[in-house]
């Protein structure tokens, strides 16, 4: 089957379209056919070896006893289910958030792992766009105890944490501001923001607002010049978190009534599926920047890193 491998750590072009074997599903395994994947700004950060050294260790050992083949996020359909396998049968369209693997035609994945069945009035683009963005923003978000009335601040609302963030937000009855560039503002307008800020021209800081939640998607913007921001109660979520701001948020929460949440995520089928409920309710929907075929790998890596993607970038197979 072809994969994409990422052959080291580097730039995009470590990135290879190679051959390599078509998995077999063990008994409590389904073989998916991918029909979409994407390429995420995680993606990007693990083919470049962005992160902290004991990460980079880790990886540099993972790497070591196996192939790399990038990609967190996928739809297709089930082609081939192992012995013990109930949940699911050939022919069922899923998504799902492996973590990695995504970058190929097939791979294999536990039943009771991240993937539920894709959402009937999706297609497998806007479905395989779906759990990493969507996943997170509804982890921060409940995380926060998101409640009807309060305001909610969201920087970065134009990319895929931030895209699903105000519409999840605004499904909860929250008061949404959105910070993005200019080009971007009628988009977040249109996906259930009720302001929106354009970083280029405003500052943030200086609006005399006070938000009962703060969710900085992009790791850009500090706890100091946000908690003042914040009500006495208020939750300051990072998404893509650095250490310095870790231990920031720590003190915080510390000597504060203020709550700084940073943890990432869980994969689970659960929210898997609830993100299905919200997409089959009307509630949410994947924006979609541009698709590339799985050749153009490299292209749509160097895309996603000048970071000015809208949503998500999607990967078609076949």
């Amino acid at each position: 089957m072809k994969a994409i491998e990422c052959t080291k750590f580097g730039s995009s072009n470590v990135l290879q379209l190679k051959e390599i074997d078509k998995p077999t599903p063990k008994d409590n395994q389904i073989l998916i056919k991918i029909v979409a994947t994407t390429v995420t700004a995680g993606d990007c950060e693990i083919r470049s070896l962005r992160f902290s050294l004991m990460f980079r260790i880790f990886l540099r050992i993972y790497k070591s006893f196996k192939k790399l083949i990038l990609g967190m996020e996928l739809s297709g359909e089930v082609e081939a289910v192992g012995k013990e396998v109930t949940l699911f049968k050939k022919g069922d369209q899923v998504f799902a958030a492996p973590g990695f693997g995504a970058n190929a035609e097939y791979i294999c994945m536990a039943e009771g792992g991240p993937v539920t069945l894709k959402p009937g009035n999706m297609t497998f683009e806007e479905a395989a766009a779906l759990p990493i963005g969507a996943l997170n923003a509804l982890h921060f978000l409940k995380r926060a105890n998101i409640q009807q009335g309060q305001k909610v601040l969201i920087y970065g609302a134009s990319g895929s944490i931030g895209t699903f963030a105000v519409q999840i937000a605004s499904h909860y009855g929250a008061e949404v501001t959105g910070i993005c560039s200019a080009t971007n503002s009628e988009l977040v307008k249109s996906l259930g923001a009720d302001k929106v800020i354009e970083y280029t021209q405003d500052d943030f800081t200086q609006c005399g607002e006070v938000y009962d939640v703060i969710l900085d998607t992009l790791g850009k913007i500090s706890i100091s010049q946000c908690k003042n921001l914040l009500t006495e109660d208020g939750f300051y979520l990072m998404a893509s978190p650095i250490f310095s701001e870790i231990l920031s948020g720590l003190w915080v929460s510390m000597t504060s009534r203020r709550k700084v949440l940073f943890s990432s995520a869980k994969h689970d089928a659960s929210i898997l599926v609830s993100l299905k409920e919200l997409v089959e309710a009307e509630k949410l929907k994947s924006v979609i920047d541009r698709s590339y075929p799985l050749e153009d790998m490299a292209q749509a890596h160097m895309y996603v890193e000048k970071g000015h993607k809208k949503g998500n970038v999607v990967i078609t197979l076949g």
